[in-house]
């Protein structure tokens, strides 16, 4: 049995072991098990049962990890995706005012979009024609909202009505609280600690506990708690409203997410074939898929690859049982979801600001000395944070490559779903406003 299951991971070709895929599952769990007090922190702003979300995110993190090494076999843990979060809470649902259930159905239709499109291999074209440079500044974007977001429930940034933000009071003491958090994970950041933010989250719930700035009641969790957001969701007032422009949007950023994880996670580690090609891409974009619309029926935001998988390939995982085990832990940490009630938001600040500082990585992908790319990636990643919104800052980003593309007389060597896409936007923008 055990000489079966490494035949159909590969250990052989890969150059692994169960002893060394065991500790990398462990070590990608250690250094994105942060997602399980971040990501309810987020979603509990829209209404939503904090208890219950983690919970869900919990589930959601183990069944798309487990399916994606069961299925793809590859290394790469999935769990619900951050700014896709932010953008469910601060535009879908506070923003547009939609209901929480309502924005789950648009989750659910994406993910079933997610499906169908991946079958036709339309996903796939769509990944071919988009400039990387977009991609890279939608996610660093993405980091700006983010970090935008940590500074500001720190109160390190406040509203301010002569300059919009200014800076918050440096006396209050859940402010000091989340400085000290973001002094910590930067300084075991700076030291390569892969759990940084884990460490970094519950030592600062420690000392705001010995300080008096956490409340917390005492309780035990049921697994029907699950029930305050699983098979919550309203698909046909999602339909009903067409949300095509929500959908399209966790279309776009979910896809890219995993793109650029597989290649950062990837590259030089004999996951990619002799052209550099991704095997089984359709398998992975299928367990992304499936994932998704499993996290809309638990209770969560769109459930993406993450980078920190890096994490477990770097201490040498190859196959799809370092995912499996990340699964199995998020499955286990699911029991504690009582004790992430006492986490305050001076705790999880920080790990936003630092997610934020993680994805600023990807802007030394643009080719800034091109004006036709570097414009509009730097219209996109500017407008996202400014507008609150990731659509928005996608609509910027096609609509102006598209033009400049016409302008520069490029028009015919540019794939037409680009101009597709920004036709769309500009509907979009004419007719309905901001998305």
């Amino acid at each position: 049995m055990i000489a079966r299951l490494e035949r159909y991971f590969e250990f052989a070709r890969l150059g692994t072991n169960g002893r060394t895929e065991v500790l990398a599952g462990a070590t990608t769990f250690v250094t994105m098990a942060y997602i399980v007090f971040v990501n309810p922190s987020i979603l509990r702003e829209t209404g939503m049962p904090f208890q219950a979300v983690v919970a869900a995110t919990c589930v959601c993190a183990a069944f798309g990890s487990i399916l994606m090494g069961a299925v793809a076999r590859y290394p790469i843990a999935l769990a619900p995706g951050m700014g896709l979060n932010a953008y469910f809470t601060y535009t879908v649902v506070k923003g547009m005012g939609i209901p929480w259930q309502t924005a789950l159905g648009a989750v659910f239709l994406s993910g079933a979009a997610f499906l169908i499109l991946t079958l036709a291999g339309v996903r796939q074209t769509i990944l071919k024609a988009i400039p990387r440079d977009l991609y890279a500044a939608v996610a660093a974007g993405i980091g700006l909202f983010i970090a935008l977001l940590g500074l500001r429930n720190a109160g390190i940034v406040v509203p301010s009505a002569a300059t919009l933000v200014s800076l918050g009071n440096m006396h209050d003491k859940k402010t000091l609280l989340a400085l000290f958090g973001l002094l910590l994970i930067a300084g075991l950041s700076a030291w390569r600690v892969r759990s940084a933010m884990l460490v970094g989250i519950l030592t600062t719930t420690l000392l705001g506990a010995a300080f008096g700035l956490v409340q917390w009641t005492p309780g035990v969790y049921r697994l029907s708690d699950l029930a305050a957001t699983a098979g919550q969701l309203d698909i046909r007032g999602a339909w009903n409203l067409g949300l095509a422009g929500i959908v399209f949007v966790f279309l776009f950023v979910d896809l890219f997410d995993n793109v650029g994880t597989l290649i950062g996670v990837g590259a030089g580690t004999g996951l990619f074939d002799a052209d550099g090609n991704i095997p089984r891409m359709r398998e992975i974009l299928l367990c992304d898929a499936t994932a998704t619309i499993t996290g809309s029926l638990v209770g969560t935001s769109t459930v993406t690859s993450y980078i920190e998988s890096a994490a477990g390939v770097g201490v040498g995982g190859r196959s799809g049982v370092t995912s499996i085990v990340t699964g199995l832990l998020f499955f286990a940490t699911m029991f504690l979801a009582p004790l992430a009630r006492a986490v305050p938001a001076a705790a999880t600040a920080p790990a936003l600001i630092v997610v934020g500082w993680l994805m600023m990585a990807h802007l030394g992908e643009i080719e800034w000395g091109d004006p036709v790319k570097s414009i509009p990636a730097f219209l996109t990643l500017i407008a996202i944070p400014l507008t609150f919104s990731i659509a928005n800052g996608l609509g910027f980003g096609f609509t102006s490559y598209a033009l400049l593309k016409i302008v520069r007389g490029e028009f015919r060597g540019t794939h037409w779903l680009v101009y597709l896409l920004a036709a769309l936007f500009i509907a979009r923008f004419v007719y309905l406003g901001p998305v």
